[in-house]
């Protein structure tokens, strides 16, 4: 019984919305898997004036996702990671527009998985210290594109999305092989 749920799911499409956080710039992009076919839905940007006011930006950002989930309904969602930038201002900022884009997401009713960047770049690429010309090449290659998108924060989004779409399936085997094992 379970081996025909499992079948039936892994033919169902899956899509995911991935988002590469920023305050000047959102990238975001919307991957369907169907099988080990993966298709763009959706890759661009979001971006906010650097003269608006924080709390105007971030509510730029919210709204945004919120109609990006409304008109594509994702299942899935996955944000990168915050890593530490040597400047604090800077990545307090970015901390403000990744804590606006999971509420968006939340309250869209997505699950939200979070991934490192050498993370991202390991699953894309291979190598987890890939550069963003590797990257976007594997995901103009991986996505069948004719063109690697642009700008690098809407490829970054997608690699994000394929990321998660290769990891999640091998995490929850993972999971249900070794609660079998016990």
């Amino acid at each position: 019984m379970d081996t025909v749920r499992d079948q039936a799911s892994a033919t169902r499409p899956r899509i995911a919305l991935g988002i590469d956080p920023g305050t000047a710039i959102v990238g975001y992009a919307v991957v369907m898997a169907q099988g080990s076919n993966l298709s763009l839905l959706a890759c661009d940007v979001i971006t906010t004036p650097a003269k608006t006011p924080l709390a105007q930006r971030l509510q730029t950002i919210y709204a945004e996702l919120s109609n990006i989930i409304a008109t594509f309904k994702p299942q899935e969602a996955a944000i990168e990671e915050l890593f530490f930038a040597k400047n604090a201002r800077t990545a307090m900022t970015v901390g403000h527009a990744r804590g606006v884009a999971m509420l968006a997401l939340a309250n869209g009713g997505l699950s939200v998985a979070e991934y490192k960047p050498k993370q991202v770049k390991q699953a894309v690429t291979g190598y987890g210290d890939a550069n963003k010309d590797q990257v976007g090449e594997m995901v103009r290659i991986l996505l069948k594109l004719t063109a690697v998108p642009k700008p690098d924060d809407a490829a970054d989004a997608a690699a994000i999305a394929i990321c998660h779409l290769h990891t999640l399936p091998l995490a929850r085997n993972f999971a249900s092989y070794t609660s079998y094992q016990r």
